[in-house]
């Protein structure tokens, strides 16, 4: 799907890119690319890394992998010093390595909720911190994926719930931080988007997603292409005064009150 925005938005920028082996951030390293922009995805699985940089080098754009685990910050920090080797400082930085299982607290292990808050929360610092030094500053543009759990309660789902609300703080605080260096800072908090992972979790009969489609205002999910624009958009210069922002994109459905979670309730 093209892209809304004028071709070469992200000419000669560097982006990073964790959690870039698939679903949401790899159609943002995507986009990135398509836009322009030398991309480095991170992930777990170096197989997975070598598929998707072979699909935006077939789309034409630039990109490498580099196998590294957000909860390990000496890997972490070893890939970022490879990106910066290869393609110089970097300009726009995207958090989106991500855990998540259905689960009610009663039913969670304390090593099952501390996975997830290591993922999402710790792996978001790791990143952050770690990619400072990496940065061509200012100008640079740091995102976090969280979601709507940040702010709204979820039942089974509180591991995700606050890992997503310590990472909103988290980027906020930073911005303040990090603001005289010029360093922006922006969190994109999707509800339900289309063909990931997490929504097969949490929806997984036709029946559930029916449902939750009809309480969001708009009357359908996200596709990755409209989470993937507004990445774009925060790292482009169009954006170069906002920083702090936490930018909900789930059609209104965070308007609608406790209605989702009523949907997501098993007996």
């Amino acid at each position: 799907m093209s892209s809304v925005f004028r071709d070469g938005l992200l000419n000669g920028k560097v982006a990073f890119v964790t959690g870039g082996g698939s679903g949401i951030c790899l159609r943002v390293a995507e986009r990135f690319a398509e836009q322009g922009a030398k991309v480095a995805l991170v992930g777990r699985t170096q197989e997975k890394l070598d598929g998707a940089v072979a699909g935006i080098h077939r789309a034409g754009g630039e990109a490498s992998g580099f196998a590294a685990d957000v909860r390990n910050y000496e890997a972490l920090a070893g890939a970022l010093q490879k990106t910066r080797e290869r393609y110089g400082a970097i300009d726009v930085v995207l958090c989106g390595a991500a855990g998540n299982f259905p689960a009610p607290a009663l039913g969670m292990s304390a090593n099952g909720f501390k996975a997830v808050i290591d993922i999402d929360l710790l792996g978001t610092f790791n990143t952050c911190r770690a990619a400072y030094e990496h940065l061509r500053k200012p100008g640079a543009s740091v995102i976090a994926i969280s979601a709507t759990h940040g702010f709204r309660p979820i039942p089974l789902q509180a591991h995700v719930c606050a890992g997503k609300a310590g990472i909103d703080i988290l980027i906020k605080t930073l911005a303040i931080e990090w603001g005289g260096a010029g360093v922006r800072l922006n969190v994109i908090s999707p509800g339900p988007v289309e063909d990931t992972e997490g929504m097969r979790r949490l929806a997984p009969t036709e029946e559930i997603r029916n449902k939750v489609a009809a309480s969001i205002p708009l009357g359908r999910f996200a596709s990755k292409d409209e989470i993937a624009d507004l990445a774009v958009f925060l790292s482009s210069d169009a954006a170069a005064y906002i920083t702090g922002g936490i930018f909900v994109c789930d059609g209104g459905q965070s308007l609608t009150g406790a209605s989702f979670a009523a949907l997501l309730q098993r007996p």
